[in-house]
C-alpha cells in the first residue's frame, strides 16, 4: 500500500513538473494574483478566521509554498518583475509604482504567444500606471478578456495562460462587511506591530472579508473552467503581489509586506494527500516556471528559476534565502521634485531578516503631508487602522506603533524570526549579534554588486528622478489618482 501511494504522489508531482513525450498535450495555465493578500491568511496556512476551501481544494491537487515572497512590496515593480521574471532593478523605470516598463523587455506574454498559447488577462494585470505611455497597444499582460467568455471562443486544441487579477483584498474595504458577514473579530490574532484595538480587529476582518471573497470568485473559475471540459489539463498558481495594506506591512521589506501565499495545483480525479514545500521562493521564478511547462526553447536570460524541478520531486530545496528590494511607492516625500522614495534591500533566511535602509534619512511612511497635495503620510495606504493610529499617535499606548509604521529607521534592521514574526525588535545594535549582522550585510552587499544594482556603493538617485505614468496621493482614508500629462 505504501509503494502504490509513492507511485501516486510520483505521478502527481511530474503532472505538475509536465514531462513532455512527442505526443504530450501542453498544459493551459490560470494564474490568480491575489491583491494585497499576505501569508498567512488563508484556510491553507492554518489561519481558523479566514474562509478559502478553493484555495483548499488546489492546494489538495497540489503542492503549497510557505516561504514565497514578492521581489518588491508594491503593486507595480511586483507585476513587472513577475511578467519579465527578473529583479525589478534590472527592470529600469519599472522599478518603481506607476513607473514604465520598456515594450523591449520580454515577458512571458511574448514568449508564450509565440509558442501558440492564448494569453488574456482580467481585472488588474500590470499596473497601476498607464501602458499607452511606454508603447504599449495593450495592458503588458496581455488582452483583456472575461475569464467565461474567453474559454468559450478558445479552440478546444489551444492551450492558454489567463491572469486572473482580483482586486481583492486591496483597499478600500467595505466598512464593518467583515462582522456583517459572520467573522467573530474576537477570534482574529492582530500582528504584533498593530494595536490591538476594536477598531483595528474590525478593519482586518473587513480585509478577511476580501479574502474570503476572491475564494469565492476562485470557485467560479474552478466551475468555469470544469464546465468548459478544460480542469484537469490546466494548471492553477495562486499567489499575492505583495502584502496587506496596513502601516508596518505592505510598501515594507518586513515580512507582512513581502511574504505571500504561493500554491500550485492541478485537480484531477486522483485525490492525493496536500504537499507542502518550506524552501525559498521568489515571485520572479513564476516565469522560468511557466515557460518550462509551456515547453519554450532557449528562453531570455532572467533571474528567476524555473521550480518545475521540485514541483516534480527531483529537488527538495528550491532556494536557501531570497533577496528583496523596494524604490519609490507612491509620491509621498516633498524631495526631488516629490520623486524621493523609500529605497531598501534586504536578505531573508531560514531564521533571519535583515535589512539595509538606504536613506535612513528620509520617513519610511512618507512625509505627514506635502504642500499643494491631498497625501498624509502617502507611502502608508489609507483606511481606519492608519486613521486610528494617526489619531491616537501621543497615546502612550499607541505611540510605539506609530513610531513602527511612520518613525524613522536605523539604517540596518535585524529580526530574529521565531521570536519575532511581526519584525519589531531590531537586533542590528546588540552586540550579541553583530556576527550575524556583518555576515547578512556581506551576503547582501555582493548580492547587490552581482546583479548590478544601482544602489549598490551608495548610488541610485536616478531612480528618484524617473517620472511616473500616473500620480497616486495616498490620504487618510484613502488614495486620489490623478493621470500626469
Amino acid at each position: 500500500m505504501k509503494q502504490r501511494s509513492c507511485s501516486f504522489v510520483i505521478v502527481f508531482l511530474i503532472s505538475l513538473g509536465v514531462s513532455f513525450h512527442a505526443n504530450a498535450q501542453r498544459p493551459s495555465i490560470l494564474f490568480v494574483l491575489a491583491d494585497d493578500m499576505s501569508y498567512p491568511f488563508a484556510s491553507v496556512y492554518g489561519n481558523k478566521v479566514v474562509t478559502t476551501p478553493n484555495l483548499e481544494r488546489i492546494a489538495s491537487h497540489g503542492m503549497t509554498f510557505t516561504n514565497a515572497y514578492c521581489a518588491s512590496p508594491s503593486c507595480t515593480p511586483s507585476r513587472a518583475a513577475i511578467l519579465a521574471g527578473r529583479y525589478p532593478h534590472k527592470l529600469g523605470e519599472a522599478v518603481n509604482l506607476t513607473g514604465k516598463l520598456d515594450v523591449t523587455i520580454p515577458t512571458y506574454v511574448k514568449l508564450l504567444q509565440n509558442e501558440g498559447y492564448a494569453v488574456a488577462y482580467d481585472r488588474k494585470g500590470w499596473g497601476p500606471g498607464d501602458y499607452k505611455k511606454m508603447g504599449y497597444s495593450e495592458n503588458p499582460a496581455g488582452k483583456q478578456k472575461v475569464f467565461k467568455e474567453f474559454l468559450k471562443e478558445l479552440p478546444s486544441d489551444k492551450p492558454f495562460f489567463f491572469w486572473f487579477g482580483t482586486n481583492d483584498p486591496h483597499r478600500t474595504f467595505p466598512f464593518g462587511k467583515g462582522r456583517k458577514s459572520g467573522i467573530d473579530i474576537a477570534k482574529i490574532d492582530v500582528p504584533s506591530f498593530l494595536p490591538d484595538t476594536p477598531e483595528i480587529r474590525g478593519d482586518m476582518a473587513d480585509y478577511f472579508f476580501e479574502i474570503n471573497r476572491l475564494d469565492k470568485e476562485l470557485g467560479d473559475l474552478l466551475n468555469q473552467l470544469e464546465q468548459s471540459g478544460r480542469l484537469d489539463n490546466t494548471i492553477i498558481v495562486v499567489t499575492g503581489d505583495n502584502g496587506m495594506p496596513f502601516p508596518h506591512a505592505k510598501a515594507n521589506l518586513y515580512d507582512y509586506g513581502t511574504h505571500v501565499p504561493l500554491i500550485i495545483g492541478r485537480i484531477s480525479n486522483n485525490a492525493l494527500p496536500p504537499q507542502r514545500n518550506d524552501s525559498f521562493v521568489n515571485l520572479i521564478d513564476l516565469t522560468p516556471t511557466f515557460l518550462d511547462w509551456a515547453g519554450v526553447k532557449n528562453p531570455p536570460a532572467m533571474d528567476g528559476i524555473s521550480l518545475v524541478t521540485v514541483l516534480t520531486g527531483q529537488k527538495p530545496v528550491h532556494r536557501s534565502e531570497v533577496f528583496l528590494e523596494r524604490e519609490r511607492h507612491c509620491l509621498a516625500r516633498s524631495e526631488m521634485d516629490k520623486g524621493a522614495g523609500y529605497p531598501m534591500r534586504a536578505i531573508r533566511t531560514k531564521d533571519f531578516l535583515y535589512i539595509l535602509n538606504l536613506r535612513p534619512d528620509r520617513f519610511p511612511g512618507g512625509d505627514e503631508s506635502i504642500p499643494g497635495t491631498p497625501s498624509v503620510f502617502g507611502d502608508v495606504d489609507g483606511g481606519p487602522t492608519k486613521a486610528f493610529i494617526l489619531d491616537n499617535r501621543l497615546d502612550p499606548e499607541v505611540k510605539p506603533f506609530f513610531e513602527l509604521g511612520f518613525g524613522k529607521r536605523s539604517p540596518e534592521e535585524l529580526y530574529l524570526i521565531k521570536d519575532d514574526p511581526g519584525n519589531i525588535k531590531n537586533l542590528a545594535p546588540d552586540p550579541d549579534y553583530s556576527k550575524v549582522k556583518g555576515e547578512l550585510r556581506a551576503r547582501l552587499e555582493k548580492w547587490m554588486q552581482d546583479e548590478k544594482d544601482p544602489r549598490a556603493h551608495g548610488g541610485g538617485d536616478e531612480i528618484d528622478r524617473y517620472k511616473s505614468t500616473t500620480t497616486a496621493w495616498v490620504t487618510m482614508w484613502g488614495i486620489v489618482i490623478e493621470d500626469e500629462n
